[in-house]
């Protein structure tokens, strides 16, 4: 048996999480991830309650942990939280980037334009939207907006692999708007075309419940 840090199995986890591998649902047995991971359970144990923080896990009492499953409402409800936190990451974050950091964006919002693939456009978007809020120093309010952005994931991937390309044309057009604001930093701009960009996405998973069953 190795010596595995909690942090490792963390990121094991996380990414089986956010990559769909592990679903809404799912019980996580500590035993069968000390196992694969070759380690005791108490890193799997640490690494389950950083995850919890993070929005990605929950515990239920007698039963151990498991990757959460929202409710339609449950989802309406965290992206109504993101209209409203986001673009005040976004507009803390304005000032403090720099023209690499617009070239970063650039760059990422080719790649996203010039992928096919579902999971590959979800950690694209995510890189992008990450990328812009970076220079947000609110501590809590990151926290808050990545806690949102983790427990998401999953209803994010079933709407865009249902929408496909439909869908990914009406988030590079939104994606460029926000990226204009940012460069010509205008905060005005940057939230109207975040919020709405939320707005538009919350507004069509509600028109496909059969994303939540």
């Amino acid at each position: 048996m190795t010596d595995v840090s909690s942090a490792r199995v963390a990121s094991h986890l996380r990414d089986a999480i956010l990559g769909g591998q592990l679903k809404p649902g799912d019980r996580i047995r500590q035993e069968d991830v000390a196992a694969k991971l070759d380690t005791s359970r108490v890193p799997v144990r640490e690494a389950l309650r950083m995850l919890e923080a993070e929005g990605l896990t929950e515990h239920e009492p007698h039963k151990g942990a498991r990757v959460p499953r929202l409710t339609q409402h449950e989802v309406e409800m965290i992206y109504r939280m993101r209209e409203r936190l986001e673009p005040l990451a976004l507009a803390e974050s304005l000032a403090q980037l720099d023209e690499s950091d617009h070239e970063r964006l650039e760059e990422v919002q080719r790649r996203i334009e010039g992928n096919n693939d579902v999971q590959r456009f979800l950690d694209l978007d995510r890189e992008f939207h990450m990328l812009t809020y970076r220079g947000c120093a609110i501590d809590p309010l990151n926290s808050m907006v990545t806690r949102l952005w983790n427990s998401t994931q999953h209803y994010r991937r079933a709407y865009i692999a249902r929408g496909g390309r439909n869908v990914m044309w009406v988030v590079n057009a939104e994606h460029r708007l926000i990226l204009d604001a940012v460069v010509r930093r205008d905060e005005t701009d940057a939230e109207r075309y975040l919020e709405g960009h939320i707005r538009r996405t919350r507004i069509e998973l509600g028109r496909h419940p059969e994303v939540f069953s």
